[in-house]
This record gives C-alpha cells, structure tokens and sequence, in this order.
C-alpha cells in the first residue's frame, strides 16, 4: 500500500476555520457498505444508526495546553516547545518534546517562558537529551517554588491546533471533548469532538451504553508519513488505559449481540492494542 493511494484535492476554503455551535449540528457523512450508498446528515441523528444494546467507546484523554513559547536563555532567540509526553522514567518534570527552531539547542541548553499579563510566573528549563529530528528530552523547573510546573503548563501554554487551522482558539474548551477527564494528549481526539451532554444523554436514554478508554495523543499526530510504502512508516507508542469496568461491559455487549462502536480511530486504536494482547477478547 503506498501513501500516493490516499492522495486526493481538499480544497482549504473546505477546512472550518472556527467549530459550529452546537456542536452535534456538524455534517455526518454516512456510508452503507450493504448498498454502497452516502448519505450527508448532521451529527445529531447518529442516534438513528445505533440500536439498543449498542456500546459506544470512547477516549476520555483531556488535551493539556502543550505549546509553549519561549524564548533562549543564552540569546533571546525565539523558540516554540511541543510538549508530547511526560517521562517520569527519566526525573521528575522531563518531558519528551518538539523543539522549533532546534537545531542549535543543545544539551544543556536554557530555555525561559513567561507571559507578559504574567510577570510572576516563569517556567525555565533545560535540555537534557536530543531524540531525532526537532525532538529534545527536556526538564522543567519553575522560578518561583510555590508553582508546580503543572500549573504554570496549564497557565502559560497554549492549545496545540493541527497545522491546517490558522484562526485564533477563543475559547480552548471547544478543543476538548465535553467527556474529556484525564490529562495527557497533544492533540484532540477529534472525533469525540461533536457529542453534546443532550446528545449524550438522548442516547442512553435509547438504550445505548457509554464506556471510556484512555489514549494519550502524541508525537505520530504531528509527524509527516515521510515512506511511499505504508508499511514502512514508523510509530511511535502510545499510552492507553483500558479499565475492568469497560472491559466488562464489552464482554457483555458481544454476548448478548450488540455492536461495540469506537468513536474515533484512537478508541479503536485501544480496542485493537488490548485485543492484540491477549488472543482477540477484550
């Protein structure tokens, strides 16, 4: 399979700039695979292609505000930070990031963030170690100690939108599932982004039954395919949770006949890892 198979004209003046309230109004494409046939609806009536007994899944990661602007300690040179994951494994306050512009930071290089409503709260920090291209292993370490590095993440950071959304996010909750709970992804789990608590609600009501998992999104969201050959590309790991609970309820979905849908290719990404695992069952 080669990447030029999936080459088709996507014209920008396609791409919404800014999301649609509400956010179940959206357009939802539907395909039959019996009738090979399309239809154009809105998000809303999803309900009518589920059944009850269906089990929805979906990913409950909560994007943190990943992108920092800085600057170089030594310099002043600008410098933007994406961060990716947290590597506890390496100390306290690492983080596994993308460094632009990177190619004159080093080991041991200073970085400072700050923002001017904000003169009181500056995050530093060093790199420790370069893992490819733009990526930097980089520990953080707040000016004042009464801040944690969290906070001054959640503070100073800002939402990290993919490359093809140029407007100004006004509001950086529209970036978040309304379900969203456990902190740790670069990127939306965009998929997820279209569900209201009404519509949420209209669903169990229909008998469809609601369980989480847990991917945090990372460095693959914003690497480029750079192989012709598909499987070639290399992937990066993820981490994902899938808990006893959830396990549970898809056990008992399959048994007694319903469909198990994942929302999005990140909870079907868990779905299929966890299957892997262990011989096909969840």
């Amino acid at each position: 399979m080669k990447i030029s198979d999936f080459d088709y004209d996507l014209p920008p003046e396609l791409i919404a700039q800014t999301p649609i309230e509400p956010r179940d109004s959206s357009r939802l494409l539907v395909i039959n695979r019996g009738t090979s046939t399309l239809e154009h609806r809105r998000f809303c009536d999803i309900g009518q292609y589920l059944r009850p007994g269906d089990l929805l899944i979906a990913n409950q990661s909560r994007v943190i505000p990943a992108r920092l602007l800085g600057r170089r300690a030594e310099t002043g040179g600008a410098v933007e930070v994406l961060l990716l994951a947290e590597r506890a494994d390496i100390g306290p306050d690492c983080w596994e990031t993308l460094v632009h512009p990177g190619r004159r930071l080093r080991e041991g290089s200073r970085l400072e963030f700050s923002h001017e409503g904000l003169p009181n709260q500056i995050l530093n920090a060093e790199i420790l170690q370069r893992t490819g291209a733009g990526g930097r292993i980089i520990r953080f370490f707040p000016a004042d100690q009464s801040l944690t590095v969290r906070q001054l993440i959640e503070q100073l950071g800002r939402m990290p939108l993919p490359p093809y959304i140029h407007e100004t996010l006004i509001d950086p909750e529209r970036y978040q599932t309304v379900y969203a709970r456990i902190s740790g992804s670069a990127a939306a789990p965009t998929a997820g982004l279209h569900f209201t608590p009404g519509l949420l609600e209209h669903l169990r009501k229909q008998g469809v039954r609601i369980g989480f998992v847990t991917l945090h999104v990372g460095l693959d969201t914003f690497r480029p395919v750079e192989v012709e050959d598909v499987s070639e590309h290399k992937m990066h790991s993820e981490e994902i949770e899938l808990d006893a609970p959830t396990a549970e309820l898809i056990e008992e979905t399959r048994k007694a006949g319903g469909r198990v849908v994942a929302v999005g290719t990140t909870s079907m990404r868990v779905l299929e890892s966890v299957a892997g695992f262990y011989d096909g069952r969840v």
